[in-house]
């Protein structure tokens, strides 16, 4: 029989973080987020790993980019205007090819916002994460379980292509508790990093990481290169999951905790005879394009259902090439949607097919 945990999803995170190899943190408290952080500092010294509070974000951020360019699996955690202060050193570790784990429990905003859960940093995530053009990876995790897995994921990927990647979560995930499973434990093999910046010994040729290119066409030279990762990436990692979209007339599209209340809105509108559907993005870059492909065709009407103003609903235009109207419904600054609000928008757009 399986063990499984009653955790809180913050903590989980943590957890994971460190079974997936992670020793070096480095972050600044901030709600609903401070959990994750509290718990690395109680647990990084009895694995012999680095905890560190920085005296900012902007500081906790530039640790990160230092431990891993050194090769090192390190990470930080902050939430909306933290992850906004740490963009600067994002862009850097982006501009310098590193990888590393940026968590983003949401929280409402703009500015100190509230401390409530929300959805509001998609754009920031999937557009403007920092100057510049680079992506970074995002995945949205639906629940704590999931926390739990995509942590791994996220750690391996961006060792694998050498980028950032982020957790995209929020304020309800990071703050609920749920049962979870990690994985069995074995003798953990990460991989090598030729590229490190972790001493020569005379063995090899000295490695430099570097952002800054003074001549403009070297720059554009790499940049170019970037983007034809970015081009593999998003052909090979695009995920999502599907719910009840074999014969679905109007199909929800929500990530992260808005996904949870589509679920249930999808079940209140097939009792009432609608043939309703969900899918959940599980990567936000690459936006999961792939999923929408018969959908477009099939569908009749997408509703976007978010914790935001609709910041993700742009990007499900484009999915289905407008070949179909688009919706949106959802709460901001750290209201939940509830599932009757989500059926009654299911309902107004079913009486217009």
């Amino acid at each position: 029989m399986e063990e499984k945990f009653l955790m809180k999803g913050n903590e989980a995170l943590a957890e994971a973080a460190i079974q997936a190899g992670c020793r070096h943190f480095f972050g600044y408290p901030i709600t609903p987020q401070t959990e994750l952080a509290a718990y690395m500092a109680k647990k990084m010294p009895k694995v012999g790993g680095t905890y560190l509070q920085a005296e900012s974000e902007l500081a906790a951020a530039n640790m990160v980019l230092g431990a891993a360019g050194a090769g090192v699996r390190a990470m930080t955690s902050s939430s909306s205007p933290g992850i906004s202060l740490k963009s600067e050193a994002i862009s850097y570790m982006a501009g310098s090819d590193i990888p590393a784990l940026i968590v983003n429990v949401q929280r409402g905003g703009p500015g100190l916002g509230g401390i409530q859960p929300s959805q509001s940093d998609y754009w920031q995530a999937t557009r403007a994460t920092g100057h510049g053009d680079f992506q970074i990876l995002v995945f949205a995790p639906a629940s704590v379980q999931e926390m739990v897995d995509l942590v791994g994921l996220a750690f391996d990927k961006g060792d694998e292509y050498r980028m950032p990647a982020m957790i995209l979560a929020d304020g309800m995930l990071g703050q609920m508790m749920e049962p979870v499973k990690f994985p069995e434990k074995s003798e953990q093999h990460l991989p090598d990093k030729p590229w490190a910046c972790c001493g020569h010994q005379n063995k090899r040729k000295h490695n430099v990481l570097n952002s800054l290119f003074l001549s403009p066409s070297e720059l554009e030279n790499l940049i170019i290169e970037r983007y034809k990762r970015y081009d593999i990436i998003k052909e090979k990692e695009q995920r999502w999951d599907e719910y009840m979209l074999d014969d679905s007339d109007i199909v929800l599209v929500a990530y992260g905790a808005s996904a949870r209340v589509s679920h249930t809105a999808v079940d209140m509108a097939r009792e009432q005879g609608i043939k309703a559907g969900l899918l959940r993005p599980i990567t936000l870059w690459p936006y999961p394009n792939k999923a929408f492909e018969k959908l477009k065709d099939t569908a009749k009407a997408f509703i976007s259902v978010e914790m935001s103003m609709g910041q993700m609903v742009d990007d499900v235009r484009l999915a289905v090439e407008c070949r179909k109207p688009v919706y949106f419904t959802g709460r901001t600054g750290g209201k939940i949607p509830n599932p009757n609000e989500v059926l009654k928008k299911i309902t107004e757009v079913e009486g217009t097919l």
